[in-house]
């Protein structure tokens, strides 16, 4: 312990970065429970589909989303998954949703807000339409 101790105080710096990681590593692991919404493989996005009946929210641009999007998706942009939406919103509610991005980023947002809205079951596809085209899973085009 006197070590460790005479460790810390000739190296502040360096103990205060393994801290950090050690904090951002554990909220990795921790901090995803408490998020409201899960991330998905590509996979288990057909499996919800397929199984549940899930619906498939596509928050991209329209132009991107009529270039290419998985097949029965609804696009619903981001910039309208809002309060002022909610009515519209609220008929996605009964099924599991999974919200598709382009590379998974925006996507979280999205779902923050549907769970602030009252939506549950909802889902992320982990790095969105770019995991899912580099799966090489199907896309449709509009």
């Amino acid at each position: 312990m006197d070590q460790l101790i005479e460790f810390v105080s000739a190296n502040p710096l360096l103990s205060g970065a393994w801290i950090i990681l050690a904090g951002m590593l554990i909220y990795s692991f921790i901090g995803g429970r408490f998020r409201g919404y899960q991330l998905v493989s590509p996979h288990e996005l057909t499996m919800l589909v397929n199984r549940d009946n899930a619906t498939v929210v596509d928050i991209r641009a329209v132009d991107t989303f009529r270039k290419g999007h998985i097949a029965g998706a609804k696009n619903i942009v981001a910039s309208k998954i809002t309060e002022s939406n909610r009515s519209e919103l609220e008929k996605l509610a009964g099924k599991p949703i999974i919200v598709v991005c382009e590379a998974g980023m925006t996507a979280n947002k999205a779902c923050a807000t549907l769970k602030q809205l009252g939506l549950e079951n909802i889902y992320s596809l982990r790095g969105g339409m770019n995991e899912w085209r580099q799966a090489n899973l199907p896309v449709a085009s509009k």
